[in-house]
């Protein structure tokens, strides 16, 4: 019954910027952490970004400087802000949540449905 929708992929050109969010919902005991992969065409998937329950942030090298993630623990929800697209970052773009459906139950990692992110040159 857990959940996670993205929204906010598209269509930006280079040096543009995007906000995808990803929403929890569903039986949720509580969420310990969240973050985002990404996949590019014919290429393995690539871990981006993650944050803690408290807000401890890390990144791939890749995109250190560029993407921020952030979290609204209250909505259960995740963010990533992506600035200074670059045609390489084009890839769809998944969230995670590790769940732990209920309390005292070993957490479990869910996987939003993904949102295609498209940087032009």
């Amino acid at each position: 019954q857990v959940q996670l929708v993205e929204s906010g992929g598209g269509l930006v050109q280079a040096g543009g910027s995007l906000r995808l969010s990803c929403a929890a919902s569903g039986s949720i005991g509580s969420i310990n952490g969240m973050g985002w992969y990404r996949q590019a065409p014919g290429k393995q998937r690539e871990w981006v970004a993650s944050i803690t329950q408290a807000g401890s942030e890390n990144y791939a090298d890749s995109v250190k400087g560029r993407f921020t993630v952030s979290r609204d623990n209250a909505k259960k929800m995740v963010y990533l802000q992506m600035n200074s697209l670059k045609p390489e970052d084009t890839a769809v773009y998944y969230c995670y949540a590790e769940i732990q459906k209920v309390f005292g139950i070993q957490y479990q990692r869910y996987w939003g449905q993904g949102t295609q992110v498209t940087v032009s040159s």
